[in-house]
């Protein structure tokens, strides 16, 4: 199927698509905020930058928070399982390239010393799930261990 928009709509439309300051990280940094944690911002710790540029550095604690969209970052949920039908090749290289851009960063990361959690879009979507998010950011934060949840808010 041909795409429905002309090559200058379609850029135009990508262009849009913002990489820092989404709604789902600003979610997340109020949250954070409110609660009184304070953090830098896009991968930057005393003047170095991170590896994967992390959406939230909290350099005192050695812990990095990725806010990552399911879509772009390829989540196993509903979102992020589906793939566009036009010019499917070149966004299934693009996504799987994402997707060894991220594990690459955490090892970086992980092997630095810095701790790594990632947040998806899918659990900001209802409002019912956002305090088990809370309480899985504020334990990661405080060094407690972490409730793994089961299954995907927005399947």
């Amino acid at each position: 199927m041909a795409d429905v928009f002309t090559p200058e709509q379609r850029s135009a439309n990508m262009a849009r698509i913002r990489g820092k300051d989404t709604k789902p990280e600003l979610m997340v940094r109020r949250l954070l905020h409110a609660k009184g944690y304070r953090y830098r911002l896009h991968g930057s710790a005393a003047g170095a930058k991170l590896p994967g540029k992390p959406d939230l550095v909290f350099a005192g604690r050695r812990k990095v928070i990725f806010v990552n969209g399911c879509f772009w970052h390829s989540h196993d949920c509903r979102v992020g399982r589906h793939g566009p039908k036009s010019n499917a090749e070149f966004w299934e290289a693009k996504r799987t390239r994402t997707v060894e851009r991220d594990a690459a960063a955490t090892a970086d990361l992980a092997q630095a010393g810095w701790d790594v959690l990632t947040v998806w879009e899918c659990e900001l979507k209802k409002t019912s799930e956002l305090a088990a998010l809370e309480e899985r950011l504020l334990a990661f934060l405080d060094g407690r261990p972490i409730r793994q949840t089961t299954g995907h808010p927005a399947d």
